[in-house]
Order: C-alpha cells, then sequence, then structure tokens
C-alpha cells in the first residue's frame, strides 16, 4: 500500500527537469545549460541530477576544461564521475589515471552502484571498445540512461538481439520517452532493411516536435543513405556542418554521403582527421592508406 501511495505522489509531482533531460537526450546541449536557470526551486536530488545535466552538457560540446575546473573535491559521486569523464576525453595521456580512479570508485561499497557513476563507467570502458567490462556496470539498468546505454553496447557487440530486450525493458518503462524512440531508432538502423523507414519516422518526429539539433540531423541522414537518398542526406548534413563545424559524425558521414554523390570529401576527411584524430572513419582510412603503401612498395 505504501509503494502505490508513492507511486501516486511520484506521478503527481512535477518534472521540473523534464526539457532540460529531453534537451540533454536529443543533442541540444547548449539549450540544456541555458534552461538550467529558468528553473523552479528544486529538491537536494534535482538540484544535483540538474548540476549533472549541465555539466555532462559542457562535456557533450567539448568543454573539459571549464567542467575539470569548476567540479571540486568536495562534489557528490555524480559530479566527480562527471568530471572523471572529461578529464578521460580532454587528453589521451589522463586515460590510464582515470580508469584506476574509476575502478577504485566502482569497487567502494559506499559509492560503486551509484547510477550516474555506472553510467560514467560504461561510456568510458564502451569508448575503450572493453564492451564486457563496460557491461560488468550497466547490464543491471536502474535508470533509462543505463537502458539506452545499454542498447549501444550491444549494438556495438552486433548482438541486436540483446539490445532488443533492453529496448522492451524500456518500452515498458515508458514507450514515449525520447530515450526509448531513441534506442528504437538505432535498432531499426542496426537492423537495416524495411526498419530504416521505421527510424526515418521516429527522427522526422522529433525533428517535429523539437528543437533541430545536429543529432537529429544525422539520423534522418543516415536512414536517407541506407535508403539511397543520398542529395536529401546531403542537404540535412550540411545543415547539421552549419550547427557544429567539428562535429565528427557529421564530417563522417559527409565524407560517405560525398562519395556517393560524385563529389569530393578530402576536405570534410581532413578537418576530421584534425579535430579528432581517433574517429573510428580516420583510424579505416589510414589503415587502407598504409596498405596501399606497402603494396606500392612491394610492385617497386
Amino acid at each position: 500500500m505504501a509503494s502505490a501511495v508513492a507511486a501516486a505522489a511520484a506521478a503527481t509531482t512535477p518534472d521540473h527537469l523534464f526539457i532540460m533531460r529531453n534537451n540533454f537526450y536529443l543533442g541540444a546541449y547548449q539549450a540544456a545549460i541555458n534552461c538550467s536557470d529558468s528553473l523552479p526551486p528544486l529538491s537536494p536530488d534535482e538540484s544535483l541530477e540538474r548540476d549533472c545535466l549541465v555539466f555532462r552538457s559542457y562535456v557533450a560540446l567539448g568543454s573539459y576544461q571549464l567542467v575539470i575546473n569548476e567540479i571540486d573535491a568536495s562534489a557528490a559521486t555524480p559530479l566527480q564521475a562527471v568530471k572523471l569523464l572529461a578529464l578521460y576525453l580532454s587528453s589521451p595521456d589522463n586515460k590510464e589515471a582515470v580508469i584506476s580512479s574509476l575502478k577504485d570508485w566502482l569497487a567502494d561499497p559506499a559509492i560503486g552502484n551509484n547510477p550516474t557513476l555506472r553510467l560514467i563507467a560504461g561510456t568510458i570502458f564502451m569508448h575503450e571498445q572493453d564492451y564486457n567490462e563496460a557491461l560488468k556496470h550497466t547490464n543491471a539498468g536502474g535508470t533509462m540512461d543505463l537502458h539506452a546505454l545499454n542498447v549501444q553496447i550491444f549494438l556495438k557487440m552486433y548482438r541486436s538481439d540483446y539490445a532488443e530486450k533492453q529496448l522492451r525493458i524500456m518500452q515498458q518503462i515508458d514507450e514515449d520517452h525520447s530515450l526509448t524512440q531513441l534506442a528504437n531508432a538505432w535498432l531499426d538502423m542496426a537492423v537495416g532493411g524495411a526498419k530504416i523507414q521505421e527510424a526515418y519516422l521516429i527522427f522526422q518526429d522529433f525533428s517535429e516536435k523539437y528543437q533541430m539539433t545536429g543529432l537529429i540531423l544525422n539520423g534522418k541522414a543516415v536512414c536517407c543513405m541506407h535508403m539511397g537518398n543520398f542529395e536529401e542526406a546531403e542537404t540535412l548534413l550540411l545543415e547539421a556542418l552549419n550547427k557544429d563545424a567539428k562535429d565528427p559524425e557529421t564530417l563522417a558521414n559527409l565524407v560517405v554521403c560525398s562519395l556517393h554523390v560524385g563529389k569530393p570529401a578530402s576536405r570534410y576527411l581532413s578537418q576530421l582527421k584534425l579535430s579528432h584524430p581517433d574517429h573510428m572513419l580516420v583510424k579505416r582510412v589510414s589503415a587502407a592508406e598504409e596498405s596501399f603503401d606497402r603494396a606500392v612498395q612491394s610492385v617497386a
């Protein structure tokens, strides 16, 4: 009975962070930061979540040093976790120290089960392509963010069957949640075929309801490329480039799209190499160039 009363109370309590959270999920990071200033009075838990969303948005915008400078040693565990992510992404030199700290914190019974810490751990280990280690900390779920990250990890492991199970859990919790819709689109794109159209419609729905972001534009563009509509994809990607000229997914997708429409892709590839030298497409191109050079040398 008590749990039913608590659930009813939760249902009637306004979600002051809904718009801010939604902006973050859909890639409108500056909008998420901006709306943090106009929120009504928040509970301590809500204030902590707001601060996490603000700093996660700054991380997504690449403002790593701001996050590192502003989160001090007295901050709560979720904020310390976000600071670890900023340190990890800011420089390859930090990776070993960050992963060492992360493992120490995860092993601490007092904080190891914190959902934000587990989310950041999953994100960092996914970056490291250590998917099994990532799943150790995310697979139990507990939040929509963790379930959505599980979908991403399983898709990177080419296990769309497990990704689909996670999506079903998300749909049972909240079918209309933006993360549920995004996870559905990611799975549809991975499965391909007729599912691509369904993914396109999800991104189209987002673009009609919310601020157009690079994430939404790239989602629509990738669906268009899968369906062979490269000119529409190019238009969407150029719009995304206008929003953020250094976004790695936009640049990588423009390289692929340009090749398909018979336009030079070297400028986009050069930009990608300069701003994101560790991007998968850069590594693949470099490996192909090295193989070509070796082949030329062996003939010579």
